[in-house]
């Protein structure tokens, strides 16, 4: 079943179009990559489809959920890191997708925070104030909270941005398994091609129009994965890319600086 449709989807800024004419449609378990350069229309993209900029033009069809069940993970930002609220609460915030505001919480809205933050490993720093954390710990409560708001579709803004490559591999290894075994849906702009082809299932590459969406072996013969990985790429690199791809022998993914879009 597809979870999204996006019809002919045109964003314009004042007179910039940042993305154009994009159709695609994610299906259920799906785990997909948007990847391209900076200032291909990734964010806005991704911020259009959980509604925090209007569409110019097309449609983006939700089947089967509304935009407040997406859990969104946005880009790490400065604000976030002010947070003077506990871990708890933050994740708590997760619950209110319904989207009225509740001074208190339901023992079943308490109950799924807890799991998500178990299943994060964030309920030894519960009652932490968020902005002690470190950068992993931070993305780790925030991906807890995105997960009390959905139980179908998580969609995350460069995750790992921010993170050391230790962190970072941490991180894809709970997204997989969030993945997998709780066929929750994916959907993630990534600036570090390697781990985008490493992780998904799928690759949108924008470049303000979608030049391409399919597979990552398809994706894997195509003129813009040699654009972004550059010409130093050799046969042998290729099929590493393979191997690794079909035997789940999954390395640390690099960090790759200038990942500011």
């Amino acid at each position: 079943m597809n979870l999204l449709e996006i019809k002919n989807l045109t964003v314009r800024y004042e007179r910039q179009t940042a993305v154009e004419n994009v159709s695609f449609s994610l299906k259920e378990g799906d785990y997909a990559a948007i990847v391209g350069e900076n200032g291909s229309g990734k964010s806005t993209l991704v911020k259009t489809l959980v509604g925090l900029i209007p569409a110019s033009e097309g449609e983006v069809q939700m089947h089967g959920m509304t935009p407040r069940e997406i859990g969104y993970l946005p880009q790490s930002t400065i604000v976030q890191k002010d947070f003077p609220a506990s871990v708890t609460e933050v994740v708590l915030t997760g619950c209110l997708a319904d989207g009225g505001f509740h001074p208190f919480y339901s023992k079943k809205q308490k109950a799924l925070a807890k799991e998500m933050m178990e299943l994060l490993g964030v309920t030894p720093f519960a009652k932490k104030s968020f902005r002690e954390l470190s950068g992993g710990q931070q993305q780790r409560v925030l991906l807890a909270r995105a997960l009390c708001a959905t139980k179908k579709l998580l969609i995350l803004d460069e995750p790992a941005s921010v993170l050391d490559p230790v962190v970072t591999h941490e991180l894809y290894g709970i997204l997989r398994k969030l993945n997998r075994e709780r066929g929750i849906t994916i959907l993630m702009v990534s600036h570090d091609i390697h781990c985008a082809l490493e992780q998904a299932k799928t690759i949108l590459h924008m470049d303000k129009t979608l030049k391409f969406c399919g597979s990552v072996e398809d994706y894997a013969n195509t003129p813009e994965y040699r654009r972004m990985i550059g010409d130093c790429i050799t046969t042998d690199d290729m099929l590493h890319v393979h191997h690794h791809h079909h035997h789940h022998n999954h390395a640390a993914c690099k960090e790759e600086e200038g990942s500011a879009q």
